[in-house]
């Protein structure tokens, strides 16, 4: 079963995450080296369902594919797929995707004295401080970053 679009934006791709369905792929059962290599095994007899790993409350959890540069500082670009919880409290310092004044937008949450602001992690957008004239929602809350290298 596909994932159904919920809404298409010029900033994001919403889909509901189907979790029905469990597909267990093999991993390797020690730390990938960054740094300097390390012996690989021939065999491999463990796996990981990644709807499991991945999706912590399946009821509140949506993919996202992101469209545009405001957050590629932050490492999510163009293309990338979120996974977005709505179940998760915004608090400063989360990425988080907001339905500001009609439009949906991705951004960091900023609370600083009080103040809200929507912050991108890209200097070719301005930040978007957050007034009474606002009409915001936090819709979710992004927890992992899926690219395609």
């Amino acid at each position: 079963m596909l994932a159904i679009k919920l809404n298409t934006c010029p900033i994001l791709e919403i889909y509901s995450a189907l979790t029905e369905a469990s597909l267990k792929l093999p991993i390797l059962p020690f730390r990938i080296s960054a740094g300097f290599p390390s012996p690989a095994l021939d065999f491999v007899d463990m796996g990981i369902d990644l709807n499991q790993h991945l999706i912590k409350h399946p009821s509140a959890t949506f993919y996202g594919r992101v469209k545009g540069e405001s957050m590629k500082n932050a490492g999510i670009n163009d293309g990338d797929l979120l996974v977005i919880d709505k179940s998760i409290e915004p608090v400063d310092g989360k990425i988080a995707v907001c339905y500001i004044d009609g439009e949906f937008t991705l951004k960091q949450i900023r609370l600083e004295n009080g103040r809200c602001r929507l912050m991108p992690a890209n200097k070719l957008y301005e930040p978007i401080e957050i007034t009474e004239h606002h009409d915001l929602q936090i819709w979710g809350i992004v927890t992992h970053v899926i690219k395609d290298f």
